[in-house]
């Protein structure tokens, strides 16, 4: 049995609560067990330097951790003056998976922010992030299309992503702190609601995993992934809706 009582195909509850952030185009609070989110959209009418002139948009994230988000306070990265290596890897994967379902031409000469901040981290904090920006990013570009300043919703779909880890129970889904920091493998999987691959990232913390070890936990990430996208569209519809 899992510590948390879970199957090993079960993900914790997870729920999206959107307008969290009054004053952004678009936010969404997410949170997936004791791991919690907020992420918000932030629009520009500029680009970045190497885009200039270019015809075509970006969308970029920045992704933090409060101090007190785990067991003990971090320091705060600007009071050191600069982001750790964990924290640049995590949001260039948040601006990769988040680019990879938008039609950024379409977008024209504007920029898209998603700033991700950890409140509560309790594992899979980056792969909450990816899932909830994608919400606040919809929500964005809804405004964008109501306000006819695109003509047309320039999404290509949806993307999410979830853990999935080897433990002494076997291959489990959506790992908690207390299963993440064990595990012997921990692999992290973007994919699209067409069933596409974005990214994985997997490793193995002790012994090499197998290709059957791999394919397991793939197997349970589209089952996890599944659970997100229903989570994501029912948030956008509520949001839309009100």
């Amino acid at each position: 049995m899992r510590p948390s009582g879970r199957q090993p195909n079960q993900m914790r509850p997870v729920t999206i609560e959107t307008g969290f952030a009054r004053h952004a185009e678009g936010s969404a609070l997410i949170r997936v067990g004791g791991t919690e989110v907020l992420c918000v959209a932030s629009v520009e009418s500029r680009v970045p330097p190497f885009l200039r002139g270019k015809g075509t948009g970006w969308v970029t994230a920045e992704y933090g951790m409060l101090p007190r988000a785990t067991h003990t306070r971090g320091n705060r990265e600007a009071a050191k003056g600069k982001q750790s290596g964990r924290t640049q890897e995590i949001q260039r994967l948040i601006g990769r998976s988040l680019r990879s379902v938008v039609d950024l031409a379409a977008l024209g000469e504007m920029s898209i922010t998603l700033d991700c901040d950890v409140l509560n981290a309790d594992g899979g904090t980056r792969c909450a992030s990816i899932t909830g920006a994608w919400v606040a990013l919809r929500l964005a570009l809804g405004q964008l299309v109501a306000k006819n300043v695109l003509s047309h919703m320039p999404l290509r779909g949806q993307v999410a992503a979830v853990s999935c880890g080897l433990t002494k129970v076997g291959p489990v889904l959506d790992l908690d702190y207390e299963e993440d920091s064990a595990a012997a493998a921990d692999t992290n999987f973007v994919l699209t609601a067409d069933r596409r691959i974005v990214e994985i990232q997997g490793t193995a913390e002790d012994a090499p995993f197998t290709e059957d070890a791999f394919n397991e936990m793939f197997a349970l990430a589209r089952s996890g992934v599944s659970v997100l996208f229903d989570a994501q569209t029912l948030a956008v519809d509520a949001a839309e809706n009100r």
